[in-house]
């Protein structure tokens, strides 16, 4: 990846108002560790500079379940959305990183991104100028809905789906989240695109999923398990 360094951003400031529960699902147990643990201990194949987890300012299960590493750092700098979150990040480790140096940016929630799809989205966008994402092409009939009815069926070509991590120049994505956008962007990708630039699409995988429900947990552990060498 040239002479350019790679920092890893994991906003981890939501509250998980739609999966329930008892605490945050980026703390739920994960085949034996929080979700957030094995998502950390999966990003590690990236050997990053540093990986930096955001955190709200009233977190407190962090410490406890996740404990001290030596290859992150905690930072309480959650926003009112995911782009402030990242946003305020962005700001905490500008000291750290140079204009060209890459960030990828992760869900907390997505534990199962196969090490392959990492690897390949770092190697293609090694000589990248802007950065871009891993996502993958659209296979299902998409339907745009007008209340509980179908109001038509959506053409779905040239559509992907956008997954994390996704992973941008820190000066572009800092450019691009420090403006205003109404309603916010929903991921990074948006944010760029906004300021005239072109994320490039780098293919994912469908066992790269995030966990959103409760049920999508057992999911996800099923394909962690089925992950294991």
């Amino acid at each position: 990846m040239t002479d350019a360094r790679l920092f890893v951003v994991v906003p981890a400031a939501g509250g998980g108002a739609r999966f329930g529960g008892d605490v945050p699902k980026q703390y739920a147990d994960l085949d034996g560790a929080p979700v957030l643990a094995r998502t950390l201990d999966r990003l590690s194949a990236l050997q990053p500079q540093r990986m930096f987890v955001a955190l709200s300012s009233d977190d407190r299960e962090y410490e406890r379940r996740i404990g001290v590493r030596n290859d992150v750092l905690p930072l309480r700098c959650g926003g009112s959305t995911r782009a402030a979150t990242v946003r305020n990040a962005l700001d905490a480790i500008a000291a750290d990183c140079g204009r060209d140096d890459w960030v990828a940016v992760h869900d907390a929630v997505r534990p199962c991104v196969p090490v392959d799809a990492l690897l390949r989205l770092v190697a293609t966008l090694a000589s990248d100028r802007v950065g871009g994402l891993l996502a993958v092409p659209l296979a299902d009939t998409l339907k745009r809905a007008d209340g509980e009815r179908v109001a038509r069926t959506e053409n779905r070509e040239s559509l992907w789906h956008a997954q994390t991590p996704q992973m941008f120049r820190y000066a572009i994505l800092v450019e691009a989240l420090r403006r205003d956008m109404h309603p916010p962007p929903t991921d990074e990708a948006q944010a760029v695109e906004a300021i005239g630039a072109r994320p490039r699409l780098v293919r994912g995988s469908a066992a790269n999923v995030k966990i959103t429900y409760g049920e999508d947990l057992a999911l996800a552990e099923a394909i962690w398990k089925g992950q294991r060498p």
